[in-house]
């Protein structure tokens, strides 16, 4: 069975009624976001090119968020929304590595599951929304990349116990588990995926 990170704290009413009284803005965020973690796999093999066996998984992770981007691209089209100009920082992301290891091994792990437990959170996230749309399209196209997500959290678990023995990668994911609790709680509500 794989091993997969749990949330402590799940999304509120609140937030949902933010996203769905600012959809456009939280498409934006949406966009900025897939771009973001398709070039974080793209970045895991250009930092660790020795670590093999992990390039096909990321390579198909980095495709399958870019079909995503496209997917919110296109919607944002059909809305009149354009992309940002800049990426905003995303606090959570920033937040959560700044409590990652820093040797190279080490943070080699807390990457993977950074990666892990947010792809969680989104997958969390996405799926509170597709409850909440009413349009059959929107609730679609949340749905399939609901189920991406979902997928997605458990694929950089495996590829940590590539590299690092379960009961490493166990404790780590309970750190991590409480950490992203944390910086979850920490955070304002707004129009974004963290």
């Amino acid at each position: 069975m794989t091993l997969i990170p749990q949330l402590k704290t799940f999304s509120s009413q609140d937030w949902v009624d933010i996203v769905l009284n600012n959809f456009d803005e939280f498409l934006q965020d949406h966009a900025d976001g897939e771009r973001k973690v398709a070039a974080n796999s793209m970045g895991l093999i250009a930092k660790y090119p020795d670590k093999v066996e992990m390039i096909p998984d990321l390579t198909q992770n980095a495709i399958e968020e870019l079909v995503h981007f496209k997917m919110v691209y296109k919607l944002m089209l059909e809305r009149g929304v354009q992309l940002r100009h800049s990426m905003p920082k995303d606090e959570y992301a920033v937040a959560m590595i700044k409590k990652a290891h820093s040797g190279r091994i080490e943070r080699f792990l807390d990457r993977l599951l950074i990666v892990s437990i947010s792809e969680v959170r989104g997958k969390e996230r996405f799926g509170t929304i597709e409850n909440a749309l009413e349009d059959p399209k929107l609730k679609a196209l949340y749905r399939k990349i609901r189920i991406d997500e979902e997928k997605h959290g458990s694929v950089f678990v495996d590829l940590a116990l590539l590299y690092f023995d379960k009961d490493i990668v166990e404790k780590r994911i309970k750190y991590w588990e409480e950490v992203e609790d944390e910086i979850f709680n920490s955070l304002p509500l707004r129009p974004l995926l963290h």
